[in-house]
């Protein structure tokens, strides 16, 4: 683990911000002590992703404004889609799906993405798992209340 962020907005008790700001500045601070350099790293996100129209709008802004025209460039996935929705244990499975994707280069896919909102337009693996020699991870969570955390790995080398 090289990096972590938290943000909190207090929008609304069980809805993200819609424009995504608050999630993006958590997202930068994971990123930035975690020394992403969009240069050299080859990005994986481990999306809040609940499949919701409100959530995946505000994480997909989250991501444009933290990463700039490098979203386009990221590998994104939702285990959600496998699991479902696991409350508090949400955020230590993902984050255990981000290392693991570090560890064996393979995305995840968001398994049921048959018909992509045009909205939503960044690669957030249909269907498919994609191999894919990932340098760094960020587990994204959004939490009740508004609270935002994001952690971020760096692959370990000998």
């Amino acid at each position: 683990m090289v990096g972590y962020g938290n943000t909190c907005d207090a929008h609304h008790a069980t809805a993200p911000r819609p424009d995504g700001t608050t999630q993006a500045k958590c997202i930068e601070l994971a990123l930035n002590e975690g020394n992403f350099n969009p240069e050299s790293d080859n990005l994986y996100i481990n999306a809040h992703g609940t499949g919701t129209h409100l959530n995946d709008a505000a994480e997909t802004k989250a991501y444009k404004i933290a990463l700039g025209d490098y979203a386009y460039k990221a590998h994104i996935s939702s285990i959600k889609s496998m699991t479902g929705h696991m409350l508090g244990a949400a955020g230590a499975a993902e984050a255990i799906a981000s290392v693991l994707t570090l560890v064996n280069g393979v995305i995840p896919p968001t398994i049921n993405l048959d018909c992509p909102d045009p909205e939503l337009d960044l690669d957030y693996t249909p269907n498919v798992a994609v191999k894919s020699d990932v340098t760094m991870a960020i587990s994204d969570s959004l939490g009740f209340g508004g609270h935002d955390a994001c952690i971020a790995f760096r692959k370990y080398e000998d």
